[in-house]
C-alpha cells in the first residue's frame, strides 16, 4: 500500500462510515479493485482508519457525552454487546471475514434488500422517542445487539443500528445521532484492540500510510455526516438500499472471488 492507495481508502471510509452501505465493506472491495493483496497490515488498515471518520463525531458530537450523563449512560450500555462479541470473535472476523469479498458482496445484497423492505413497511409512530437521555435502558441494549451484526463484514454498522432503533420506536433523526455517538467507543475499541495486537509490526512506510488515510477519513467524514443530517429531513433509506444491490450485482457479474 502507497500513499495514494492511502488517500483513496481514506475518501471511501470517510464517506461511508455514517451512511447505511458498509465503510468495512467498501474497504475491503476497493482495496480489491486497487489490487492491493489483503495483507495483515492491510486487514488492521481498514479497521483503525475508522478513528479518523470517528474523531469527527468527537468533534460534532463528543460535547452531549460529556454534559449530558445520562447520555453517555445509554452509549455505555448500548455498546456492551457489540464489545462481547466482538471480544469474543476477533481472531475469527480478522482471520475469516476481512478481506473477504465474497462475504461483503453478499451481505450487501442482502441487506439492501432487507433495508428496502423495511422503509416500505416502516411507519414512524407519532410517539417516537425523540429525546436521547429518555431512551429506556433496555432499548439502548437492544440496538447495541443489533450493532454487533456489524461485525459481519457488508452489514453496515451504522444500518444495523439505525434499522433497530426505528423497530424499537426512535424518531429517525434520533436514532441517526445515537448511531453517531455509539460509533465513538464501538470503533475506537475495535481499532484500539487491533493496534494493540498488531501496530509493533508496522514499518514506518505503513504508519505514514496509516496517519494520511486517518487524517483524509477525518476531513471527508466531517461533510459525510452533514450530509446525512440534511438527507434524513425528508428521505428514506430506499435509495442506499438500491445502491447496495447495484454494487453487489456489479461484483457479482465480475465474478468477485475471496
Amino acid at each position: 500500500m502507497d500513499l495514494f492507495h492511502a488517500v483513496i481508502l481514506g475518501i471511501v471510509e470517510g464517506i461511508s462510515e455514517f451512511l447505511p452501505i458498509s465503510s468495512t465493506g467498501h474497504l475491503i472491495l476497493a482495496s480489491k479493485m486497487l489490487g492491493i493483496p489483503p495483507t495483515e497490515f492491510v486487514k488492521s488498515f481498514e479497521i483503525a482508519i475508522q478513528l479518523g471518520a470517528i474523531l469527527s463525531v468527537v468533534v460534532l458530537y463528543g460535547k452531549s457525552l460529556l454534559v449530558d450523563l445520562k447520555i453517555l449512560q445509554r452509549v455505555v450500555v448500548a455498546f456492551i454487546p457489540t464489545a462481547v462479541i466482538g471480544l469474543v470473535l476477533y481472531k475469527l472476523i480478522k482471520k475469516f471475514l476481512l478481506g473477504n469479498s465474497m462475504v461483503v458482496v453478499w451481505s450487501l445484497l442482502i441487506g439492501g434488500i432487507l433495508l428496502i423492505v423495511f422503509e416500505l413497511l416502516h411507519k414512524e409512530k407519532g410517539d417516537a422517542k425523540e429525546d436521547l437521555a429518555k431512551i429506556p435502558l433496555k432499548t439502548a441494549f437492544l440496538i447495541g445487539v443489533f450493532q454487533a451484526i456489524a461485525v459481519v463484514p457488508g452489514v453496515s454498522r451504522s444500518a444495523a443500528t439505525i434499522v433497530g432503533g426505528l423497530m424499537l420506536g426512535l424518531k429517525r433523526r434520533t436514532i441517526v445521532e445515537f448511531s453517531f455517538l455509539l460509533a465513538i467507543p464501538t470503533m475506537a475499541a475495535a481499532a484500539g484492540l487491533d493496534l494493540l495486537k498488531s501496530s509493533h509490526s508496522f514499518t514506518g512506510a505503513e504508519m505514514s500510510a496509516l496517519g494520511v488515510g486517518f487524517i483524509v477519513s477525518f476531513i471527508v467524514a466531517l461533510f459525510s455526516i452533514k450530509f446525512l443530517m440534511h438527507y434524513i429531513k425528508n428521505n428514506n433509506f430506499i435509495p442506499f438500499g438500491i445502491y447496495r444491490i447495484v454494487v453487489a450485482v456489479i461484483f457479482l457479474f465480475l465474478g468477485v472471488k475471496k
